[in-house]
């Protein structure tokens, strides 16, 4: 049973458009996902300006994934790590007590080509907010269980679901599928988690006798098993799990306390925190000007 349906709200960022679609008012989280984005789709020419790329900034906190679809990404950050993600492929970056990153688009420069992906951030567990900074890069089905069959192609992201474990090291029950269903086509999620929602990134579905139509995110009910069938092909992202208890969310921070939001932010504006060796020579800012009250996310 569908409880909510939570649109993507476009913004253009300047070379190309993110879909946001948690936090929302009405559903700060579903299970540990704090924060999912979709990036594109969007094609870009050869030599495009470096603005479009994502300047070093700050994470406290939590763990963030970033999968492609379309596109290539260079990951820098303060721990040393370097990265270039490829569709199908994960990267697991654990922020825990901070970390610091850059997010560069240097082969789409070199050669053009078209950028589609997801961004999540997952809160880390009270006991786990505050662990060393991490980063680790997956791909294969050895890491990242891949399915096919019947108009289904399947592939597990992270986490535990449908039998299969990933090798990503989340903290937390959780799971992220990546379903890409033919025409016609009828798949199951189950009732596994007690919190679950489904992304719709292209194409139409049906579920539970409505339509939802790309860039619309279901959040189910718990205790039933949820049935797809495709109307048209359809990439669509399941995930959820079980809750961590509420969270505070500013800017790029994550956390249980109000305080150390505010000293993740002066640590920050003071320069306290690393950039990374790789890629030091500019960072972005903490936004100036006081902002609303972060509200508890749960």
């Amino acid at each position: 049973m569908i409880d909510l349906v939570i649109e993507a709200r476009r913004h253009d960022i300047g070379n190309f458009e993110v879909g946001r679609v948690l936090p929302f008012h009405a559903k700060r989280m579903v299970g540990p996902f704090t924060f999912l984005d979709h990036m594109g789709p969007a094609q870009f020419a050869p030599g495009f300006p470096k603005s479009a790329d994502v300047r070093p900034h700050p994470h406290i906190g939590l763990s963030t994934l970033t999968y492609l679809f379309k596109g290539e990404i260079t990951h820098r950050d303060s721990i040393g790590s370097l990265a270039e993600i490829r569709p199908g492929e994960v990267n697991w970056m654990t922020a825990g007590s901070g970390i610091t990153h850059s997010e560069r688009f240097e082969t789409l420069r070199r050669q053009g080509g078209k950028m589609d992906g997801m961004q999540a951030w997952i809160a880390l567990p009270h006991e786990f907010e505050e662990v060393d900074p991490s980063f680790t890069h997956h791909q294969g089905d050895a890491e990242l269980p891949y399915y096919e069959s019947d108009g289904l192609k399947a592939r597990l992201i992270a986490g535990e679901a449908f039998g299969a474990k990933t090798n990503v090291p989340v903290y937390s029950p959780l799971f992220y599928v990546h379903w890409e269903l033919a025409a016609g086509t009828t798949a199951a999620l189950p009732a596994e988690y007690s919190e679950r929602a489904a992304y719709v990134a292209s194409g139409r579905v049906e579920v539970d006798g409505r339509e939802l139509t790309a860039l619309q995110m279901a959040v189910f009910a718990p205790g039933e098993t949820i049935v797809f069938k495709a109307l048209e092909p359809s990439t669509v992202m399941l995930l959820g799990g079980e809750p961590v208890g509420p969270r505070f969310m500013e800017w790029n921070f994550v956390s249980s306390s109000k305080d150390r939001l505010e000293q993740a932010k002066a640590d920050w504006k003071a320069g306290r925190m690393k950039l990374p060796d790789l890629d030091h020579d500019e960072f972005i800012p903490l936004p100036e000007g006081p902002p609303p009250p972060p509200p508890p996310m749960s």
